[in-house]
Order: structure tokens, then C-alpha cells, then sequence
């Protein structure tokens, strides 16, 4: 089993668990509005380590973005091999060609 796949089944393990004793049942208990929040600010922090920070720095803040968007995804219902068989989907596609066949570009 890879890493993603221990995050996503440990997060989904924790979604329902007490706000008071686990960090992602407490972020669950705020809402999908509040995990998307936390991804921006994690998305955010990303960019800002890329532009500015050390590479650990980097590192450490896609972690964070990895985590939090798996917690998005687990309180959406959505299964991470879902997003996988899209990045399948869009192997040996150009970036360019994938982006104006989407409708709403």
C-alpha cells in the first residue's frame, strides 16, 4: 500500500472520530467549507515556500497541501483513486489540448 493510500484510509478512519482528540475530525466537524479554506491557506503556503523558501520548506507545505486535500476529498466522498484514474486519463495527453477541451476555460 503507498503513502497516499495509509493517508486516505488513516483520514477516513478519523473523519467521524471527537473533534476534541482528532485534527481531521475536528476540521471535518467545520464543514466543507472550512477544509476548502484550509487547503487555499495550504495552497497558498505552497506557493509562497516555492517563490521564496528552502526546498525543505517546500516540501513541508505540499505535505500539508497532500493531507488537506485528502481530507477535502474524504469529506466530498471522493475516492482518491478517482482522481488517479483522472490523471490516467490525461496521460499522453498534451497540457494544452486536456485544458481547451474542458467547457468552462
Amino acid at each position: 500500500m503507498d503513502t497516499l493510500t495509509r493517508l486516505e484510509n488513516t483520514i477516513g478512519e478519523r473523519l467521524s472520530a471527537d473533534p476534541d482528540t482528532s485534527y481531521v475530525a475536528r476540521l471535518n466537524a467545520g464543514g466543507v467549507g472550512k477544509i476548502a479554506q484550509k487547503v487555499g491557506e495550504e495552497a497558498t503556503e505552497t506557493v509562497i515556500a516555492a517563490l521564496s523558501g528552502s526546498d525543505e520548506e517546500l516540501v513541508g507545505e505540499a505535505a500539508d497541501l497532500l493531507f488537506h486535500l485528502t481530507v477535502l476529498l474524504q469529506a466530498k466522498g471522493i475516492a482518491l483513486s478517482a482522481v488517479m484514474t483522472e490523471l490516467d486519463r490525461r496521460e499522453g495527453v498534451s497540457g494544452l489540448d486536456e485544458k481547451a477541451s474542458r467547457k468552462d476555460t
